[in-house]
């Protein structure tokens, strides 16, 4: 089964069923299959070939969640990226991946055109929204600018060829790495059917759900409730975003929302909303919580709040999309748990010398699936930190198996509760943030000496990121300048909250900034 087929078999088994509702308008399985099918033709008429890297650079919107259908129906590799994404990071996928097409939208014009400048692999640009207006820095950017494809008579459509098969690349989904540079995850057909096969049926997600998606599909989390949706016929509410949780709230109740997932930050803001008992959430039947781990106070004011509702607990990361859950009849006995592995996979924990630890012990996860990555694109030394290979099985070799880089314990069950990080990325809104990449940020500020960051706790972010700044001699800068800075410069998820000035960084006995006792 190829990824799509699931978005395939649903438009021709409930064709009139509201496959997607956004921005007040409502579109059934087999309009959007139409769109798909018409972008498809269009991006294989301009010469995509099998395999080839087709970049999402949007909203949450309807071309959005239409475009990544079209690319996998074209035989391509949809590669979503953050609309907050700035220019130069930008520039740096598209390069790294060796991108053919962008997909993005006007109101992003500023970024994705400074991006181009600094790019030849992009053959094509469609752009959605007014499209007009733009003022593009180069020719060649100007050369390759196009309108979004305007609809054309479906009967004068061709075929679709692609000839793919499971082992062929879906997506690449870029992550933050220990290093600063983006991480291209490369999951074909079989890691995606798998991981979206095996959360669907633990939720048990049925036709008659609504799902209400605030996450950006941009953010794997968000995007498999679009897939999921698919897999089961059932309807996404698609927000672009939970800024305005009252916003947000109203369509819950228009759309008698019964599916609600979400991060800490969101669920945050949410209990904290005095309005809240105002808003009829009697359909909800399911929370849904991953990204970072929900603390028991808030575990225990959304169960308050929600008494009808089950509340999912789960842990992953975009190298294999999911890995555990906590049923929830066991959130009274284990609140702090994460659970156990999902269906059609295998977990365990290691020690420093990779041998298996038995239940009661703390160290690194491993998993083992069909779920798990291909690798990082392009980056074998980084894609063998991950994958080693695994254990025999019946005197045969054993496939790799991922190692997570997180540390967990387990309890006398083999229940699993979040320790740290191996390294040192941050958690942030639901985001992961690359210490590495803000320290750049910060080393670009005139002024600045050295730097170091970290993350920390924070009820309403999970974690914060906190900055430790030397500024060069006879220089003045507040915290608020360093923010500002900061903003101008990355996604404002990954800006600083806290700065502190110091005179000097502690060091290793070999000159390295030793973060060890800075929070």
């Amino acid at each position: 089964m190829l990824l799509h087929d699931f978005f395939l078999r649903s438009a021709a088994q409930h064709p009139e069923h509201t496959a997607l509702v956004c921005d007040g308008q409502r579109h059934s399985f087999a309009q959007l299959q139409q769109q798909a099918h018409r972008l498809a033709w269009q991006l294989q008429s301009h010469g995509l070939q099998r395999g080839e890297r087709v970049a999402l650079f949007m909203d949450n919107r309807l071309e959005m969640a239409v475009a990544v259908w079209a690319v996998l129906q074209a035989g391509g590799v949809f590669m979503p990226i953050n609309p907050l994404t700035k220019a130069d990071k930008l520039a740096y996928m598209l390069n790294d991946a060796r991108a053919k097409v962008l997909l993005t939208q006007d109101s992003l014009s500023k970024t994705w055109l400074a991006a181009l400048a600094d790019n030849t692999s992009v053959a094509v640009t469609w752009v959605c929204g007014q499209a007009s207006g733009l003022t593009p820095i180069t020719e060649q950017a100007n050369a390759r600018v196009h309108a979004w494809p305007a609809a054309c008579d479906q009967q004068a459509l061709g075929d679709l060829r692609t000839g793919l098969i499971d082992q062929d690349l879906a997506a690449i989904i870029y992550t933050s790495g220990s290093t600063g540079d983006p991480k291209g995850v490369m999951l074909s057909h079989l890691n995606m059917v798998s991981a979206c096969t095996s959360v669907s049926s633990y939720l048990g997600l049925r036709q008659d759900d609504t799902v209400l998606c605030a996450l950006p599909l941009a953010f794997d989390y968000g995007l498999y409730q679009w897939l999921m949706c698919a897999r089961v016929s059932a309807t996404l509410v698609l927000e672009r975003s939970f800024t305005f949780p009252v916003k947000v709230l109203e369509v819950m109740v228009k759309e008698r929302v019964t599916v609600f997932p979400g991060v800490p930050t969101m669920f945050s803001m949410l209990t904290n909303l005095q309005s809240l008992p105002s808003f009829d959430l009697g359909a909800l039947r399911m929370i849904t919580n991953t990204a970072a781990a929900l603390s028991e106070a808030h575990i225990q004011r959304l169960r308050a709040l929600f008494p009808h509702a089950t509340l999912f607990s789960m842990y992953g990361l975009t190298e294999c999309k999911r890995v555990t859950y906590l049923p929830p009849e066991q959130l009274d006995a284990r609140p702090t748990s994460v659970g156990r592995g999902m269906p059609n996979e295998e977990v365990w924990l290691v020690n420093e010398a990779g041998e298996r630890l038995p239940n009661g012990s703390t160290g690194e996860l491993v998993v083992r699936g069909s779920n798990v990555m291909l690798g990082y694109w392009e980056k074998p030394e980084a894609t063998a930190q991950r994958l080693k290979p695994g254990p025999s099985i019946g005197g045969l070799p054993g496939a790799p198996v991922l190692h997570t880089g997180d540390l967990f314990r387990t309890d006398a069950d083999g229940y699993l509760y979040f320790v740290a990080r191996k390294d040192d990325i941050i958690k942030s809104r639901g985001e992961k943030v690359s210490p590495k990449e803000v320290e750049n940020a910060l080393y670009a500020i005139e002024g600045v000496l050295e730097a170091a960051v970290i993350g920390v706790p924070d009820e309403l972010l999970g974690q914060a990121v906190k900055a430790f700044v030397v500024l060069q001699p006879g220089v003045t800068l507040s915290e608020r300048d360093v923010i500002r800075e900061c903003l101008a410069r990355l996604e404002n998820f990954m800006a600083p909250k806290h700065v502190v000035f110091l005179d000097a960084l502690p060091k290793t006995d070999t000159g390295k900034i030793k973060k060890t006792g800075l929070a």
